[in-house]
């Protein structure tokens, strides 16, 4: 990674969706030998409502920073003895203060909808900003309440399950490239299975398909797109001992996405790219994505892998 951190850092809010989020973290802390930092971030009212007397009520900092800070000891408290983690209050905007933590992060983790905790600290538009501004690569972890179940009676060991299957949306730009290097990097760690897909809309012919004329062979445009992304695979993945599995398919990027994050444990995508599956974060594929998907979702920003130089105009049929 290019901060070269050998830590994580965890969003928590004391909701059950950041505390799903901790235990993914913790588990992709354990298996890299690294360390937590958990961030905790609250902000305060810039007024309150007036009283019948016309004065104002008076502004208790202290219950609200107390209740912050009981938050973050719940969550230090979660993963005590589990791995190594340090705790910060911030004050202020939870995404700004995510996003600038970020820079000294090997990862950044947070979980969607945080309601119900600690005042609503994580809900989507702070995954969503995170994800499309962070410096360290994010993951996105959908809450589902059959985990909070789980760990209700854990004893705190295998509450999140291993990472066996992992997909991976290319699309030939240098975000996507990132999101195959560390898609690469995570198969091997886990000892899972990798799936990269390049989707291509062949009825729609706009992004990546408006190099197609108007008459075309659907099935030869599949195979060249798979030939191109065999291309990338093979460079990428050269002496990492991962065999990936090659897919090119028609359909949207958050469509196909969604259909396969709920066979898989983890969707990996770039922040920035062509418009496909590397181009989620600009709209609303975006949101359908990291608010639809089943499995967690690993955002990588460009560069944050090996993949800063594109490929050559003409190398890809995408790119033509």
């Amino acid at each position: 990674m290019s901060t070269g951190q050998s830590q994580i850092l965890v969003g928590v809010d004391g909701s059950d969706p950041g505390r799903s989020a901790l235990e993914w973290a913790v588990a992709e802390a354990a298996r890299r030998e690294w360390s937590l930092h958990l961030m905790c971030s609250y902000s305060l009212p810039s007024f309150t409502a007036a009283s019948l007397d016309g004065g104002y009520a008076a502004l208790d900092d202290s219950a609200i920073r107390e209740s912050a800070q009981v938050a973050l000891d719940d969550a230090l408290a979660q993963v005590a003895e589990r791995v190594p983690a340090t705790g910060e209050l911030a004050t202020g905007d939870a995404a700004g203060a995510l996003i600038e933590a970020s820079a000294q992060a090997g990862m950044a983790v947070v979980g969607t909808r945080g309601g119900g905790g600690f005042t609503d600290r994580l809900l989507g538009t702070v995954s969503t900003a995170l994800s499309a501004h962070s410096h360290a690569p994010v993951v996105v972890v959908p809450y589902r309440r059959e985990d909070s179940d789980k760990d209700s009676g854990a004893s705190g060991d295998g509450r999140t399950r291993p990472i066996r299957k992992i997909v991976v949306g290319v699309d030939g730009s240098p975000s996507s490239r990132s999101a195959l290097a560390c898609a690469i990097a995570e198969a091997r760690l886990w000892g899972a299975e990798l799936t990269a897909v390049a989707g291509v809309s062949l009825m729609q012919r706009s992004g990546v398909m408006n190099w197609l004329p108007a008459a075309v062979d659907y099935e030869q445009v599949l195979a060249d797109v798979k030939a191109g992304l065999q291309i990338v695979v093979d460079e990428l993945a050269a002496g990492t001992g991962v065999d990936v599995r090659l897919h090119a398919l028609d359909g949207s990027g958050a469509a196909l996405l969604a259909e396969f994050s709920s066979a898989v444990d983890l969707v990996v995508v770039g922040s920035r790219g062509r418009g496909g599956f590397a181009g989620m974060l600009l709209g609303s594929t975006s949101q359908a994505v990291l608010h639809h998907a089943h499995s967690p979702v690993l955002v990588v920003p460009t560069g944050s892998y090996e993949a800063d130089g594109d490929l050559t105009p003409g190398d890809l049929p995408w790119q033509r």
